[in-house]
């Protein structure tokens, strides 16, 4: 009876001289402990720097990312994070009621409706802080209307009606002090960078909350123009006007206590 081929094999693989294995543990070890050197470390970290740029460079080039990273630009206690151009819709954290679309003759009414009315006088006894009013245009005076509104932090409104159509707000200046969500944080429809005395500032347009007599916040705005926002000695100010940019401008840099 022929022997089974498998028994041959383990027969044969008893007989079967194995050549000793290497041991290769302490040579791995060795390596391992001995320090790298600098010209081996200077290739790696560039490898690594020229990946990480890679990648850094990819990332920035898709929107979504770049609009994350380059989200918003800090004024005061304003952020304003540019709006996309298809959908240029402001926001605040803050939720507020809605509001109708607005026309010259239905800013006036609005002011009735707002909280806090007070005097200059008043106004300068709530705040500790300076309520300076502009010298430019030198006919402008003092303001007409002036509200005190507290929302996690004062902010003090300055009205100035316009003499020629009483119906209309000729100027409003709000001054915001730290900590307030008023304006916070929204998304401006149109943005340009620019200065007060020398300090960034930015020019735009867009709604912002107001607080009514009744509690609530209103997204509104008293004017049918542009807004100018800078910071001075940590109080955020927001000068509303139909004026050109540089005339704002020369009305900010007039600001006197």
């Amino acid at each position: 009876m022929t022997e089974p081929i498998e028994s041959r094999l383990q027969a044969l693989a008893k007989e079967f001289q194995y050549p000793p294995t290497p041991s290769v543990t302490d040579a791995v070890m060795t390596r391992l402990r001995s320090p790298m050197t600098h010209p081996q470390r200077n290739r790696q970290l560039a490898w690594a720097l020229t990946i990480i740029i890679v990648l850094l460079a990819g990332l920035m080039a898709v929107p979504p990312v770049r609009a994350a990273v380059l989200e918003f630009i800090q004024i005061g206690i304003v952020r304003i994070f540019p709006a996309p151009i298809e959908s240029p819709v402001p926001t605040i954290e803050t939720p507020v009621t809605s509001t109708p679309a607005l026309t010259q003759s239905n800013l006036i009414p609005l002011l009735e409706s707002l909280s806090g009315e007070t005097t200059l006088e008043g106004a300068r006894n709530i705040v500790d802080f300076p309520i300076p009013l502009p010298t430019y245009p030198s006919d402008l005076g003092e303001p007409d209307r002036v509200f005190v509104q507290d929302a996690d932090g004062w902010m003090v409104i300055l009205i100035w009606i316009d003499e020629r159509q009483p119906d209309r707000v000729q100027m409003s200046l709000h001054l915001i002090e730290p900590g307030s969500w008023t304006i916070g944080k929204y998304q401006p429809e149109a943005i340009q960078e620019t200065t007060v005395h020398n300090q960034p500032a930015i020019w735009t347009a867009g709604e912002y909350p107001l607080i009514l007599s009744n509690g609530d916040a209103e997204f509104t705005r008293m004017i049918i123009g542009h807004v100018l926002i800078w910071e001075e000695n940590q109080i955020t100010y927001r000068l509303e006007t139909d004026e050109s940019l540089e005339e704002s401008v020369r009305i900010a840099e007039s600001l006197t206590p």
